[in-house]
């Protein structure tokens, strides 16, 4: 299941922020269920192909996500990404929340120059992505369309640095690149984003 749950904690730092969560409450019972399904679908992941077979399909909302986010991530998520929220919107596009802790990559980066703008970055600030996941034949690829840390619009590079900086492993110490294209995980051939739910096909 980690692979999975690596994929979706990533995944918040590609993920917009720019509306509104639904009104469905969150709770353990949805964040439970969420949980679940990741099984299933690395399970499925896991299963040898059936010929013939219809796809499997596995509808997950965004009161589950949430939920999970809120009550069974936190152990996963990497230090200093916290409270992260997402909105899945539809026709693959997604927005999301999260807050990060700019202090460290803020001492690596910075130069001190006085047009640096890591040198005026610092503290806890919410962290606003915009963009379109298309996915197809098991390889996913993200188009940015907004960024945002506090409000205020940041360019390309600089939301690159943050993604690269708070998404990398030890098989990855880059990152992830917002450009690159990716492979699916668990065998998984496209989530189609739709309106408060994604379904996740295989």
């Amino acid at each position: 299941m980690c692979v999975f749950t690596r994929t979706v904690t990533v995944a918040l730092l590609l993920v917009p922020a720019v509306s509104t969560l639904s009104g469905a409450a969150l709770s353990r019972q949805h964040a439970d269920s969420f949980a679940r399904k990741m099984v299933v679908i690395e399970q499925n992941g896991e299963a040898p192909p059936r010929a013939g077979s219809p796809s499997r399909r596995t509808p997950v909302t965004e009161t589950e996500v949430n939920s999970w986010f809120t009550y069974r991530a936190q152990p996963l998520l990497p230090r200093g990404l916290a409270e992260p929220q997402v909105t899945i919107v539809g026709n693959g596009k997604v927005v999301g929340l999260a807050t990060v802790d700019l202090e460290a990559i803020g001492k690596r980066r910075s130069s001190g120059g006085v047009f640096d703008p890591w040198s005026y970055l610092g503290g806890r600030v919410p962290l606003t992505v915009a963009g379109t996941l298309h996915t197809k034949e098991g390889k996913g690829r993200f188009e940015l369309e907004q960024a945002e840390v506090s409000g205020i619009p940041v360019p390309k590079p600089l939301l690159q640095e943050l993604v690269s900086y708070y998404s990398r492993t030890a098989d990855h110490p880059q990152g992830v690149r917002l450009d690159d294209p990716f492979e699916l995980p668990a065998k998984i051939q496209q989530i189609e984003v739709g309106q408060g739910q994604a379904v996740i096909v295989q």
